[in-house]
Formats: C-alpha cells, sequence, structure tokens
C-alpha cells in the first residue's frame, strides 16, 4: 500500500473535523456571539448543505485542474475560511466563514477520495478508498469531542485555531509528499441524477439520509441534552462524548464485518431497527448515568454500522454504476446532517431538547421504511424481468 494515502487519510481527517466540531460549543459560542442555541446550529446546517451541493458541482467545474496544485489552492482556501472564523467578531462573520470552509472542505474531502486509488495498484484501490473513509468518517465522529475539550479549555475559537494549524502542516506535506496527479473526467451531474430514476436506488440513498437525520437531531444537540436532562458538568460530557466517539469508530468495523458475512440487507434492516429502538429509549434511561451510558455505547456502535452496508448494498443494485453510487451516498450523508441538526435547531427552541430523541427516532423509522420500499422494489422488478422473459 503507497504511503501516501495515509497521509490523504490525515487530510481528510482534518478537513471533516470542522463540520460537527461545534455542536460540542453551542453554548460557548451561542453566549459569546448573543444568539441562540438553534442559530448556533444552524452552522452545522449551512456547512453539511454546502458539502453535500458543493462537491459534485466543484469536482466537475475543476475536472481540468492537476489534482496537486488543486489540493494545495483548496486547502489555502480552507485555511483562510477557518481563519475568519477565528477572528470573527460576529454570528454573520463566523457564517461567511464557515461557507468559504465547506466549499474548500467538501471538494478536498474528494479529491482525497479520488486521488488514493489513482496512486495505488488497481488491486490495492478499494482498500484505498476505505482507507481515507476511514478518516472521514473518524473525523465527524471524533471532531465534536475535540472541539468540546479545547472549548471548555480555552475558548470556542480554539478548536479552529488546531484546525488551521493542522491545515499547514497538511499544506506542507501535500507539497513535499505527494507528486503530479493528472485529473481524469468525471460524469456529469445529470448522469449521476439520472440514477436516482431507479426506485430501488432512490430509496437505498433515502436510507441513509434518513438515518442519518434522525441520528443528528440528538447528536448535533447532545452537549445542551447532556447539560440540562442528565444534569451533568462539562467534564462529564466530555467523557460522554469520548465514549460515544470510540463506539462509533468501531461500528464501522462491525457493520464492515456483518454485511460481508450476514448480508447488507439483513445488515441494513436489524441495524435500522435496533437504532430507531435505541432513540426511543433513551429518554428513559436519563434517571441513571450508568444506563443512559450504556445505551450510549449501543447507540455509537449502531450510528456507524449502517454505512459500509448500505455502500455494498448500492454497489450491488447498480456495479455499472459504483462510483456514481458513492459519490451520492456521500452526499445523502451530509444532506441528512443538515436537514438532521436544522429539525433539532427547531425542536430545542420550539419545544424542548427533551424531545429530539424523540423527534430523531421518527425519521429512524422512515429510513426503515425506505429500506423496504427499496428491496421490495427490486424484487419486484426481477420478478418482472423473469416474467418478461
Amino acid at each position: 500500500m503507497n504511503k501516501r494515502v495515509y497521509f490523504l487519510m490525515i487530510v481528510a481527517f482534518v478537513v471533516g473535523m470542522v463540520e460537527l466540531l461545534i455542536g460540542g460549543i453551542l453554548d460557548l459560542m451561542a453566549a459569546d456571539l448573543n444568539v441562540s442555541l438553534g442559530q448556533v446550529g444552524f452552522l452545522i446546517t449551512i456547512f453539511s448543505l454546502i458539502f453535500a451541493v458543493g462537491a459534485p458541482v466543484l469536482l466537475i467545474l475543476t475536472s481540468n485542474v492537476e489534482r496537486k496544485r488543486l489540493t494545495l489552492i483548496s486547502l489555502t482556501i480552507f485555511f483562510v475560511g477557518n481563519l475568519v472564523t477565528v477572528f470573527s467578531p460576529t454570528y454573520t462573520v463566523v457564517f461567511i466563514g464557515r461557507i468559504i470552509s465547506a466549499l474548500s472542505g467538501s471538494l478536498l474531502i474528494i479529491l482525497c477520495l479520488t486521488i488514493a486509488p489513482s496512486i495505488v495498484h488497481p488491486k490495492y484501490r478499494g482498500r484505498a478508498i476505505g482507507i481515507v473513509s476511514m478518516g472521514v468518517s473518524a473525523s465527524i465522529v471524533l471532531g465534536l469531542p475535540i472541539g468540546l475539550l479545547l472549548g471548555n479549555a480555552f475558548g470556542w475559537r480554539a478548536p479552529f485555531v488546531l484546525v488551521s494549524v493542522l491545515t499547514i502542516l497538511s499544506m506542507a506535506g501535500v507539497f513535499f509528499l505527494m507528486g503530479r496527479v493528472e485529473p481524469k473526467p468525471s460524469s456529469p451531474i445529470k448522469e449521476q441524477l439520472a440514477t436516482l430514476k431507479d426506485r430501488g436506488i432512490f430509496f437505498g440513498q433515502s436510507i441513509t439520509f434518513l438515518f442519518l437525520a434522525g441520528h443528528t437531531i440528538l447528536y448535533a444537540y447532545l452537549t445542551p441534552f447532556a447539560k440540562n436532562v442528565l444534569g451533568v458538568d462539562g467534564t462529564w460530557v466530555s467523557i460522554i462524548y469520548m465514549i460515544f466517539g470510540l463506539a462509533a469508530v468501531s461500528g464501522g468495523g462491525v457493520g464492515g464485518f456483518l454485511s460481508d458475512t450476514w448480508g447488507s440487507k439483513n445488515t441494513i434492516m436489524a441495524t435500522t431497527i435496533l437504532f430507531s429502538l435505541v432513540m426511543f429509549t433513551i429518554p428513559y434511561t436519563t434517571f441513571a448515568l450508568p444506563l443512559f451510558l450504556l445505551i450510549l455505547v449501543i447507540w455509537g456502535m449502531l450510528s456507524w454500522t449502517l454505512a459500509p452496508a448500505t455502500q455494498s448494498y448500492l454497489i450491488g443494485l447498480s456495479p455499472e454504476t459504483s462510483d456514481i453510487q458513492q459519490s451520492l451516498n456521500n452526499s445523502a450523508l451530509h444532506l441528512g446532517i443538515a436537514f438532521g441538526s436544522f429539525v433539532g435547531g427547531i425542536v430545542i427552541e420550539r419545544v424542548s431538547v427533551e424531545q429530539n430523541a424523540t423527534i430523531g427516532g421518527l425519521f429512524v423509522i422512515l429510513s426503515i421504511v425506505a429500506a423496504l420500499v427499496s428491496m421490495y422494489g427490486q424484487k419486484r422488478t426481477a420478478n418482472e424481468k423473469g416474467l418478461s422473459h
């Protein structure tokens, strides 16, 4: 395996950290910028939304630019976006910084995912994509607790200072370690979206969107949930996030193993059903911290068990468009995070943070429905094809 793939994984981790990092410092930012928790939560929404929509569009617009040069340019813009956030005096300036970071960051993640398989032997391409994907998932899971720890210790701007420093190191690494990577033609947006006309694929992608939306409705607001409902202090909130993070990272490995041995469909159905039960159970465990921590571990594991199974399922549905399905699934994931943080912000402002878990559970139930429709549709299509022959 080319060692530069692991460096690309690190770059993906640094960039991905910024997406949910704010979730751990919601209250600190709200107090300093004199805005509500929901408004700060919207900074996650706008970032994830741009991340989902911007990546495929920017990849096409920059399809003729040499990849090392494009990566350095994108890292520079990403660095500027974080600096704007660090020195922002108002919520509006933070908002602008998030947009800059999201646009450049979305392109950087896709660049890492496309460069990695191009610099290794063909037989290692799948593994190379998997290694970079680990960096992305780890950043989404661990970015929030890292932000929480630094934010509580040094103020809410500290996590963005760390990301800025790591971005400079990443730029140096790309400049000195990466060779030239010639661009490859990418599929037009119209061609990518055309695959969603297939009912099985559309609802298959919807599984990820609805599942992540339901998860994020609570996860993006876990800090106020823990403080207000559990009644714990900042130290315990940090511990809660670290436990969740470790469980979630292990969940990806469990999901891959189950998908290979038990089948992607079985894994998807079992994960979504169990996850919905966990979401509805959470509010009833807050009276005892040990019980809550136990359900937290299960919640964390299941939150990333779905991803490998869903990707495997989508590739199985349409092997000839597997690259497109991976790209669309990445967009569905970030759209789910964006929508979930948006809905969670409404719930916390209009009702109560105590209801976030229940509302999230309802969206996970919808992901179960999407899975059933996708799988049933594929069976019916297969039967129709059989009858036509």
